[in-house]
């Protein structure tokens, strides 16, 4: 929607809600309480919010163990045994997959290791890795911990790409570059989808399809990608990639991860992974023989079996995605984050910048606010309003207007209290 259209004025907000399709999406959620009203919550990019469902799914599976006990394995509503599968195809939709290329398992930075140690078989010249520098500290330890288990020195192994001089993102350009640049001495590109701090939603395709073209690897960590930006990790042809899902996809604190792997890599038994019981073939896991036979796909990188209870949340939350599904919740992303951009430009007694890319395709439902000074202040000021957004060192204010649950009038009184602070 062209911010011509757009209007700093609360009627025009709420109307804006009134036409909204997925409006009634917002009434599936619980949100925090501020002196007696509900918060304008802009968190959802490092904790989205529960689901009125959950407590409910909670008990049937606290149900299931008490009148089943062991038995609840395979006699539950949802046996335990195959839970994982009960979403995988809602999963698959989400990231654009096929249903056996998706696993939900572990936590984020676990599957990041587990798949590293597929993906990054640095031999002979090929040993570098490319990454973007800041990525998320998670990303940084565990590539810097992966190269030194091979005898690499970091500073010489990882590659970091920088921003140009003044400038607070990488142009699209300049990655092409670098991994040109490195060529056949490069065994892995390993990069955010949506960098945590900034906000840029980088091109994945472009940046994979260069990657496979010098012959090394191309994964992602989603965290901030997943259930946020349209991704079609299959049909871009990326090697792997994982996530976590108590962002945007609102499946609580400590949720369960997630892993996707192209099926060229999961249905080739040859390919390395290290071996679980529960990546084994389900049709052999009791037989309780010697010898690792991979169950087909990305399932085959499972170690343990299934956190159920972990798992209630997420099956919850991809049951509304579903229903609302990608493409709606990717247009309303647009036009509301297009809409907080609008009314942030109203104002010019704060000294912030928007150091996320303007362009809606270079972006999700989030924007990146740096300030020069009073950063810290202005973020207490929020909080006293009951503003939920979220600080980030050194002088950055992300708030992120979630489709789901964030509405056009949440947009506009995050900017009225902005205004008066200034």
């Amino acid at each position: 929607m062209p911010s011509s259209s757009y209007e700093a004025d609360l009627s025009y907000a709420q109307q804006e809600d009134r036409a909204d399709p997925l409006f009634s999406f917002r009434e599936r959620f619980l949100f925090p309480q501020h002196n007696g009203a509900d918060v304008r919550y802009f968190c959802g990019n490092s904790l989205g919010l529960q689901s009125k469902s959950v407590k409910y799914l909670m008990e049937k599976e606290l149900a299931d163990w008490a009148r089943h006990g062991v038995e609840g394995h395979f006699n539950a509503a949802n046996p335990w045994f195959s839970y994982h599968h009960l979403f995988e195809d809602r999963l698959a939709q989400v990231v654009g997959a096929l249903k056996d290329e998706v696993v939900a398992m572990n936590t984020l930075t676990v599957n990041l290791h587990l798949l590293m140690l597929s993906f990054y078989r640095p031999y002979g010249t090929r040993y570098k890795v490319i990454m973007e520098a800041g990525a998320f500290p998670s990303d940084q330890y565990a590539i810097e911990t992966q190269v030194r288990m091979y005898g690499y020195d970091p500073a010489d192994a990882i590659i970091e790409l920088m921003p140009k001089e003044g400038a607070h993102i990488l142009e699209e350009d300049d990655i092409i570059k670098a991994i040109e640049a490195a060529g056949d001495s490069l065994a892995l590109v390993m990069m955010g989808g949506v960098n945590y701090y900034t906000g840029q939603f980088f091109d994945i395709p472009r940046i994979t399809a260069a990657a496979h073209t010098a012959g090394a690897y191309a994964g992602f960590d989603l965290a901030h990608a997943v259930g946020n930006v349209l991704l079609r990790l299959h049909d871009w042809d990326v090697d792997f990639a994982c996530w976590c899902s108590y962002k945007y996809l609102n499946s609580g604190p400590g949720a369960v991860g997630g892993a996707y792997v192209h099926e060229r890599h999961g249905n080739d038994p040859s390919f390395f992974r290290l071996a679980g019981w529960w990546g084994n073939d389900e049709k052999e896991r009791f037989k309780m023989r010697k010898g690792f036979l991979p169950q087909q796909g990305a399932a085959s990188w499972q170690m343990s079996n299934a956190p159920v209870f972990n798992m209630v949340a997420h099956n919850a939350s991809l049951d509304i995605y579903e229903k609302a599904g990608m493409k709606a919740l990717r247009e309303k992303s647009d036009r509301l984050t297009g809409y907080m951009e609008f009314l942030l430009k109203q104002i010019t007694g704060l000294p912030f910048e928007i150091i996320t890319p303007a362009d809606p395709k270079r972006r999700g439902a989030q924007l990146s606010l740096l300030f020069a000074e009073r950063g810290r202040e202005v973020f207490d000021k929020l909080t006293e309003n009951g503003i939920v957004a979220d600080w980030r060192e050194p002088n950055v204010i992300r708030i992120a207007p979630v489709p789901l649950y964030n509405t056009f009038e949440d947009c506009y009184m995050f900017y009225k209290v902005l205004a008066d602070i200034s």
